[in-house]
């Protein structure tokens, strides 16, 4: 009989310390995610799943997950940092003055201009001052958007997002497993 205990112990035992280790994992260094809408196409689409690293600050172009509100979570892309001077034009980004390439968006358009004609902009032109009356990004937030940026409520509609809502940085999709990558 207490040998029977002793293994009923172990094996609660064993069961405990993984049970521990997972929810350890899943609140300080990883959890999962489901992306939810079109704001990340073509990058990302609907039904992704994801895995959300917890550790490290967000650095300029990480895709990030973050707290919009009390219930709602969003996954998007990093474009300013704090102190960064932010502007689009002609469908070019602009950070401190310098144009940036954003090859995630070449094939999006590609396609506006095949159906818009050769004048037409998959990102309208802002400055971040016209938008929220700030010269730079404020210190401890980031500026972001969405890779649909026709189709995104991002930063132009819903302001800087402050670094203590920040989730963690993405780049893994997991499931469906055709689609299993790491993106950037």
């Amino acid at each position: 009989m207490t040998k029977r205990k002793n293994e009923f112990f172990e094996w609660t035992k064993a069961i405990l310390v993984a049970i521990l280790i997972a929810v350890g994992i899943r609140t300080f260094l990883f959890t999962p995610i489901v992306v939810d809408g079109e704001s990340m196409i073509p990058t990302l689409h609907n039904e992704d799943r994801m895995v959300v690293s917890k550790f490290g600050t967000p650095d300029r172009f990480d895709i990030v997950v973050f707290h919009a509100d009390e219930y709602n979570d969003y996954i998007k892309r990093v474009i300013g940092l704090p102190g960064d001077k932010i502007e689009y034009k002609n469908d070019v980004l602009y950070i401190n003055d310098k144009a940036y390439a954003e090859k995630y968006l070449d094939e999006s358009k590609k396609e506006m201009k095949a159906l818009y004609g050769k004048d037409a902009l998959l990102t309208e032109d802002f400055t971040l001052k016209e938008l929220w009356g700030y010269e730079t990004v404020p210190k401890n937030t980031i500026f972001v958007m969405g890779d649909n940026r026709r189709n995104s409520k991002d930063s132009r509609h819903i302001g800087v997002v402050p670094l203590d809502k920040v989730v963690g940085n993405t780049n893994v999709i997991y499931w469906p497993l055709e689609d299993m990558k790491i993106v950037k």
